[in-house]
């Protein structure tokens, strides 16, 4: 079974450090209400208005900022994008079906609960449901596809 956009297995653990260490720097920073910013650096900014339109719009500009929020969303899409397409020690087409049962489930569970988000949250709350959007159909892939994985196994003894 030919599978060209696998990653290898032994990527695997560099993606879980990488997911984990992403989510526990952004639970952190939510908890501390986005005022905890350890890192700050100088970054170009393709397009920025300042915070909710306070300042004029500015275009490929230099701007000193806090991107502690930043490395938390990249370690978490690039670890979680590593640990959702590395291929499994047996990959076979059983892991094929599950893989991609998964993703499909986790695309049409995710715009479910976005629907539902749209209905029934507003304002800045909503913003953040989308923030956390990002990130939400590769964690519910990662969930469904090791659940099922697990699943099988314990089907099998």
């Amino acid at each position: 079974m030919k599978t060209n956009y696998l990653l290898p297995n032994k990527l695997k653990p560099l993606g879980w450090i990488l997911f984990i260490g992403g989510i526990i720097s952004g639970l952190i920073i939510v908890f501390s209400n986005y005022e905890y910013e350890p890192l700050k650096a100088k970054v170009l900014s393709i397009f920025n208005e300042g915070f909710l339109g306070s300042s004029e719009m500015e275009y490929f500009k230099i701007i000193e900022t806090g991107i502690s929020g930043e490395l938390a969303s990249v370690a978490i899409i690039i670890g979680g994008l590593i640990i959702g397409f590395s291929k499994e020690k047996v990959e076979d087409e059983f892991i094929y079906k599950l893989r991609k049962d998964s993703l499909v489930w986790a695309i049409i569970f995710n715009y479910f609960i976005l629907l539902l988000t749209i209905v029934f949250i507003y304002d800045l709350t909503f913003f953040h449901v989308l923030v956390y959007n990002m990130f939400t159909p590769l964690l519910f892939f990662i969930i469904r596809f090791n659940f099922l994985k697990l699943k099988s196994r314990s089907h099998e003894e």
